[in-house]
Order: C-alpha cells, then structure tokens, then sequence
C-alpha cells in the first residue's frame, strides 16, 4: 500500500523529469495524506513537427479516485491505491486504465511496519541514490449531480519487492523514465501492451530509513519527518510480516 508519500523536489526538477510546464510553482510537501491535492502528468496533445506544444500536461487532483459512474462517493472506500494485478479488470478502474494512465512524481514514501498486535512503526522509503521518481497512477473524472466535475486519482501497487516486504507486503509501482512514453500513451498502448512494467522495483532501488511517529498525523509536515531515528530491535510476534499496517485509521 502506499498511504502517505512526499514531493519535496523543486519544480524545475519535476518539469525536467516529466517535461511538463504547465502547472504552478509548489512548496515542498513532506506528508501527502489521501484526499489531498497531488500533482499527475497524463498524456497531452500530440507534439508536432518543430513545435514547443509539450506531449504531456500536468494537473492537480483529488487523491482518491471516484469512478464516473459512481452516483455517490460516500458509497466507496477511499480508493487511493489500485492493485495493479486487477486494475485493467475492475470496475472502478478499468476505464481509467485504458484511457487516463499517469504519472505521480514523488521523493519516495512512508510505510508503516507491524511490530505485535497494537504497534506500527513508521519507514520513509527513498531510492537509494536519491532524486526523484514517478508512481504509475491513474485519474478519473467524475461529476457531481450539480455538473461540477472533480478530478481525482490513484496510485497503483504492486507486491513488495525483497527489501521491503519485512516491511509491508505492497509497494508502489514505480515507471522507468524510459517507459514514460509507452506508459501514457493511452491511443496506442492498451493495457496488456504495458503489463510488463507493473512490477516491483529491483532489489536495492529503494532504502528504508526508520523515522519518528509524528508522520502518523497529517498536520506535521516538516522535513524532520524524514529524519533518521534509532529504535531498539523488538521481537516481532505478528505473524504475518509486512501485513497492513493499519494507517488507514490515521486519516
């Protein structure tokens, strides 16, 4: 699962890593919580010959996908993750898998680790050599009774890779910078053609670095949050390693 994660890059990096230039410049973000504005890069028009029209286009929405046939979103659970095994088959997210794939830029994430039965103990996980990456994500479009549209969207998951599966069991699925193209390209690529990059990162990609529990809530959302803390080892008597964290009761 990815419940919480940061963009804390500038936006210069962002438009150098997903060439898009039309969004507004943004703070750091240390704790982006589900429901929260995140910023996505979908394909745009196509670029023409000799032209500076950009091939994909930016846009902020709601973290939480709401399908377009949804008549109320009170109906569903918050649905900010996608398991990428069943996207392309599920309802809620087969139609955004076909036509509206994304990328989610990001710095890296927080996940929780099960130690007993009533203690998490929270990770932040950045790639190892640092900079920025981009989350597979998908949006959505759904409309209210009254005609206001909202855009909304998720991130897809996948099986937690050696490194982090003592951590949790579902991890981000991460896109190379050079599948960005055939990952958005929703005219040419459908969802079989792209199967092959919904897997976990290699081994060594990422390092989970052991952080204070201040992350559990929203309002904190300083750069101490990704800071180094040291915990005494404790025995692990969960008996699934890596099971839900439970940090959905933290929104």
């Amino acid at each position: 699962m990815c419940g919480r994660f940061a963009l804390t890059d500038t936006p210069d990096a962002v438009q150098s890593l997903l060439a898009v230039t039309d969004f507004e410049p943004f703070p750091p973000r240390y704790n982006i919580a589900p429901t929260q504005p995140v910023l996505m890069a979908l394909s745009g028009p196509a670029r023409a010959a000799g032209s500076n029209l950009p091939s994909r286009q930016s846009m902020l929405v709601r973290w939480g996908l709401i399908p377009a046939w949804a008549k109320n979103p009170d109906d569903f659970s918050l649905l900010f993750n996608a398991r990428s095994e069943t996207a392309a088959e599920k309802a809620s997210f087969r139609t955004a898998m076909r036509h509206r794939r994304a990328l989610v830029p990001a710095n890296g994430f927080y996940e929780w680790r099960r130690v007993g039965s009533k203690r998490a103990e929270p990770y932040w996980i950045q790639p190892r050599d640092g900079g920025l990456i981009a989350f597979a994500g998908l949006m959505e479009s759904w409309s209210e009774p009254g005609g206001t549209e909202l855009d909304t969207g998720a991130i897809l998951t996948t099986e937690a890779n050696e490194d982090l599966r003592g951590i949790h069991h579902r991890m981000p699925v991460v896109i190379k910078p050079e599948d960005f193209d055939r990952w958005l390209d929703c005219l040419n690529q459908e969802p079989r053609h792209v199967a092959d990059l919904l897997k976990p990162a290699e081994p060594g990609f990422f390092e989970a670095v052991p952080v204070s529990d201040r992350v559990n809530k929203v309002a904190n959302a300083g750069p101490d949050l990704q800071e180094r803390v040291e915990r005494r080892e404790a025995e692990d008597t969960d008996p699934k390693p890596g099971g839900d964290s439970g940090q959905l009761d933290l929104f």
